[in-house]
């Protein structure tokens, strides 16, 4: 792996280093947690693979424990840095490298490019923050400033996402992190706050913050595979489940399996989504570890 600047140099001072230890494990057990949730409509879950016939949850873990160094390497690169180009350039290179990784892990499936974005972008900004307090509302709010800076480097891919792009316009996981993630900040951590205080269980909160992402994302995954109108259905769905209740009810668990029948049939899945559903439980897990000032 390219390691760039001081990531693994001894001078590596012990607070940098834990903060690139514990913001790295946790970016890897939100992929996990995200991987495990189940039932997820048409993704890979605890039942099977969904409409994703090469891929299965083994497969999803050892990906991402293999991206654990590419999110080490992102934080300590990033840790109290100044917002700048170079420090986008050199962040979108470990992130490449990351992407290596993850197709030697898979034999070529690409299980994770869209969660290297979004968590890559998200681990860089917590780190900026330093020793600060970590609120999420600011994480990524520095983030959308990241991803709107130009890469000079960048050599354009044929991806799912661009392909949505040209066929219909969407700006998907990129025009969500350029806009500072307001999935996250309006409707993710706000539901699973609110699922909670309604006395939820956790997976019925992650279900429900799920459902709350899938209502308003233009999820380029959808786009590709199935079109405008699977974008359609699952909003449609998501907002249904949501309105009798999600998950903790039984009417809403019930359309929400309406909804994994749907999109099964139509072989279209939210994988950006779920993606952003990783990013929620990474801001939690960051905001619980070091969201006070330290001394």
């Amino acid at each position: 792996m390219v390691v760039i600047g001081s990531v693994r140099s001894p001078k590596l001072d012990a607070c940098r280093r834990h903060r690139s230890s514990v913001l790295a494990d946790a970016a890897v057990w939100s992929l996990i947690q995200e991987m495990e949730l189940t039932p997820k409509p048409a993704l890979v879950d605890a039942r099977g693979p969904g409409a994703h016939r090469d891929m299965n949850l083994a497969m999803l873990r050892r990906s991402a424990l293999a991206l654990r160094e590419t999110f080490f390497s992102i934080v300590a690169r990033a840790f109290e840095a100044e917002l700048s180009i170079d420090l986008r350039e050199d962040l979108t290179a470990l992130g490449r490298e990351g992407e290596k990784s993850m197709l030697a892990e898979t034999k070529g499936v690409n299980t994770h490019r869209g969660a290297i974005w979004t968590l890559g972008l998200l681990c860089a900004a917590t780190s900026m923050l330093g020793s600060s307090a970590i609120e999420p509302e600011e994480v990524c709010m520095l983030a959308g400033l990241l991803a709107r800076l130009p890469d000079r480097n960048a050599v354009p891919q044929l991806s799912h996402g661009l392909l949505a792009y040209q066929r219909y316009g969407a700006r998907g996981a990129r025009g969500e992190a350029e806009n500072g993630f307001p999935n996250l900040v309006a409707n993710a951590l706000p539901m699973l706050k609110k699922s909670r205080g309604d006395g939820g269980s956790e997976i019925q909160a992650r279900l429900n913050a799920f459902l709350s992402i899938m209502e308003k994302l233009e999820d380029t995954c959808l786009l590709y595979r199935g079109g405008p109108r699977a974008l359609a259905v699952a909003r449609h769905g998501a907002r249904k489940s949501l309105d009798l209740g999600g998950a903790a009810t039984k009417e809403g668990m019930q359309a929400l399996l309406g909804l994994d029948a749907s999109l099964l049939r139509m072989g279209a899945s939210p994988g950006g989504s779920a993606d952003l559903l990783a990013g929620a439980l990474f801001l939690e897990a960051a905001e619980k570890e070091f969201g006070y000032t330290e001394n």
